[in-house]
């Protein structure tokens, strides 16, 4: 591939991730993520000598073989597939090209895991880690009573604003992929504590911004009165969990994981619980009803008088 390729090829990718940004709304991390897995394909391309716009279906396996050899996990590889799909499937409408080579690609099987759910036990410890008064007790304790009353993912916790919360109304405005909101509510203990932090914790944590711009709107913010990002409340939640002594691979999601499963355990129909997590697909829900089925599997195990015979 001509050098002159590389360039017409990396300058429409890079429209493409542009159209993205711009048009399709797509959360910033996603687009991130595109953007490096697109990069990848071209470093490939031109280590090939293959020009991008004239790539095979044929070719394009081999992409996918190379990934594989590199031992990317099939998730990793479906990922960069998605990426790539969408880049073709553009090019094609946009008359770049004058067919979409990527469309037949078949996507490697991913064997579907039950995601991990935290027991309440967990929680309760989890939660006592943070029952002082100072600012940041108070700001992790709203924080994690928030991430476990609504199932919330860690982006859509960063994203809060104090707006978003109505303690009286007990409920939480949230938005989710797509820019897509949604109404979640709340239990009282949950806006107990995101009231004590509001009255106390925050006003503090404020005011230690000694003169550095601060972020009025927003609900989490750091000791330098900034917005919290979604890796600053991960690796606040990671600190709460090495100080209760449970397991350090336990993520933010693990509360996202509980949340479902114990609607679900409660009797929630599986519709309302796609719609309290913002799942788009009914699909993607329906893994939790796995997940309390196998809970109430253990506990059969763990409770019948005759689980040993």
């Amino acid at each position: 591939m001509a050098p002159s390729d590389d360039v017409a090829f990396a300058a429409h990718v890079d429209d493409f991730i542009r159209y993205l940004d711009g048009t399709r709304n797509m959360s910033p991390n996603t687009v991130r993520a595109y953007q490096t897995d697109l990069a990848a394909f071209c470093a490939w391309l031109e280590r090939s000598g293959i020009d991008g716009l004239t790539v095979t279906h044929q070719q394009l396996r081999r992409y996918l073989a190379y990934l594989s050899r590199a031992q990317y996990t099939t998730r990793t590889i479906n990922r960069h597939l998605s990426a790539i799909r969408g880049l073709y499937k553009w090019l094609a409408t946009q008359g770049i090209v004058t067919a979409d080579t990527a469309a037949a690609l078949a996507s490697p099987k991913v064997g579907r895991s039950l995601p991990r759910a935290m027991t309440d036990a967990d929680v309760q410890a989890l939660l006592a880690t943070c029952d002082a008064d100072d600012p940041e007790s108070l700001r992790d304790r709203a924080f994690l009573e928030l991430l476990y009353a609504t199932g919330a993912r860690i982006s859509e916790m960063s994203g809060l604003d104090v707006a978003d919360v109505d303690l009286g109304q007990l409920q939480v405005r949230l938005l989710g992929k797509g820019s897509k909101e949604r109404i979640v509510p709340i239990y009282q203990t949950a806006a107990d504590a995101v009231r004590r932090y509001l009255n106390g914790g925050r006003s503090q944590l404020v005011a230690r911004a000694n003169g550095r711009p601060i972020e009025r709107a927003a609900l989490f913010v750091s000791t330098q009165g900034r917005r919290m990002s979604a890796q600053a409340l991960r690796t606040r939640f990671e600190r709460h969990v090495r100080e209760a002594g449970l397991d350090p691979t336990l993520t933010p999601h693990a509360m996202r994981h509980t949340y479902a499963t114990e609607l679900l355990d409660g009797g929630a129909d599986l519709r309302s619980v796609q719609e309290l997590l913002g799942h788009e697909s009914l699909s993607t829900t329906q893994i939790y009803t796995h997940l309390s089925v196998e809970r109430l599997k253990s506990a059969t195990r763990q409770a019948h008088p005759r689980s040993d015979s």
